[in-house]
């Protein structure tokens, strides 16, 4: 547990532990349905039922974006898929000592990356408007970055104030607990990640003004046949798009006002679910759009804890002294 109290800091915690590895699932190589003869469980009211808690720590070690090298394939090889479990037992070994408990160790999957769309795996390249709004962002991810004089030079999830969307459903190094709890009309979305908590109704309410603007946007869900649809509107812009908090990820991008997030969640067995994300932001994206999908586990045996972010994070201050420090003693050239 010791790793779990240290990551309540915020971004004080877990600099060095960026490489990882994640589960084997059939769920990634069989099309949805192909479970034969399995039932989907339904609520008393009669919605799908998709309540548990489905933590994403078993895909810690699948790149968000692909490695060039396997271009537009979506799965290892058997030989690759032996070497990322090796990886994964040395990765898991190592931390054994307690800076990281078993219920965040990675495992391996069969996916060359999370993302799905382009075919490539990669992130898309920004546009002239991208690259703007990239200049102008300000965070402890970004490279290069040396200057930290205020709170201002700090992002969204630096400064404890939300990881944002869409890169709060995708998994981390720590802290990936996702609990899915429902009620006729409602659907709640909890993430352990920085304490967040999506309530988004399901009852056919209309979207808010586009005039009001929102850290995490504002969801909307709708049932089609078993699976949860959840379109997500009214950004204010401010949260990055995608940080280096996940593996293999460009390191921030931005995101618009403008920006769209879709959902699909289709549970395809009594423990898995196959989720998909699109986001669509052509302000910055010189593609539209991306995709990313893989499959989420259930395990309601995870404990999820306190992300009590505020509560000691020295990070802040620090990185604020130590730039001012830097700056004042640098040596004349």
């Amino acid at each position: 547990m010791i790793k779990r109290i240290l990551a309540l800091g915020g971004i004080s915690i877990g600099v060095g532990l960026m490489v990882c590895s994640a589960p084997e699932t059939a769920v990634a190589q069989q099309p949805l349905g192909s479970n034969a003869g399995w039932k989907h469980p339904m609520t008393p009211w009669g919605e799908p039922d998709l309540q548990g808690i489905w933590p994403l720590n078993h895909l810690i070690s699948t790149p968000f974006q692909r490695p060039e090298k396997f271009g537009d394939r979506r799965l290892l090889t058997d030989e690759e898929f032996a070497a990322a479990q090796k990886s994964a037992e040395a990765r898991n070994t190592r931390f054994e000592s307690g800076a990281i408990p078993q219920a965040d160790s990675g495992q391996a999957t069969r996916l060359t990356s999370l993302m799905s769309d382009p075919p490539n795996g990669r992130f898309p390249a920004l546009t002239a408007k991208g690259k703007e709004l990239y200049d102008k962002m300000r965070g402890s991810y970004k490279p290069g970055q040396t200057v930290f004089d205020s709170p201002e030079d700090f992002d969204s999830w630096d400064r404890c104030i939300t990881r944002g969307l869409p890169v709060s459903m995708l998994p981390r190094n720590y802290n990936n607990g996702i609990r899915i709890m429902q009620s006729p009309g409602y659907v709640v979305i909890l993430l352990e990640m920085a304490h967040e908590a999506r309530i988004i109704p399901t009852d056919g309410r209309p979207v808010l003004d586009p005039s009001i603007k929102q850290w995490l946007g504002e969801s909307r869900g709708r049932w089609e046949g078993n699976t949860l649809v959840i379109e997500t509107t009214n950004f204010n812009g401010k949260p990055a798009m995608t940080n280096a908090g996940v593996p293999g990820s460009p390191p921030l991008n931005p995101s618009t006002e403008n920006m769209r997030f879709t959902e699909r969640f289709t549970r395809t067995g009594d423990d898995t679910i196959e989720y998909k994300m699109t986001v669509v932001d052509p302000d910055v994206l010189s593609t539209g759009s991306w995709s990313a999908e893989f499959p989420w586990k259930l395990d309601n045996s995870y404990q999820m804890f306190e992300y009590a972010c505020h509560e000691g994070n020295t990070a802040i201050r620090g990185y604020i002294e130590t730039s001012r420090f830097e700056r004042a003693n640098k040596a004349p050239r």
